[in-house]
């Protein structure tokens, strides 16, 4: 007769740290989600990590990027989508600030590149994947 209460005593105990674990990794991912104080970026996760990027989707923002911006900006880097999947190319021409480049595939990192700003490298430097993407996300260092 002892048995049953001890049963329901052992899944009280389970069932009690199922709801706590839930909880906390519902916090957890409710906290980690970072909040983006400019209205124009969004929020997409890369590497594990969530950035506020701002977009480029079109001709004229794929070619100016993040030219001009200079530290301190509320935003932490920009996500290029293109329609297609090509070798792409990105240099440091009135770049000021130092980026690391992420070449990507849908939402899969295939490779990662640094390309420092043209107040550090002194001279324009091109950067390029090695493999065809349609996507490419700079993140400011």
């Amino acid at each position: 007769m002892e048995e049953l209460p001890r049963l329901t005593k052992n899944l009280m105990r389970k069932i009690i740290v199922s709801i706590l674990l839930t909880l906390f990794v519902l916090v957890y991912i409710l906290t980690n989600k970072k909040i983006c104080q400019n209205k124009q970026a969004k929020n997409y996760l890369i590497n594990n990590k969530n950035h506020c990027l701002l977009t480029a989707n079109n001709q004229e923002q794929w070619k100016k990027g993040l030219m001009f911006y200079k530290k301190p900006v509320d935003f932490d880097g920009m996500i290029f989508i293109f329609p297609g999947k090509e070798i792409r190319s990105f240099w440091n021409k009135n770049t000021y600030m130092d980026l690391d480049l992420y070449w990507m595939d849908g939402n899969k990192v295939m490779e990662k590149s640094y390309l420092p700003s043209i107040d550090k490298s002194k001279e324009i430097i091109t950067v390029g994947s090695k493999i065809k993407v349609n996507k490419v996300v700079e993140i400011i260092r």
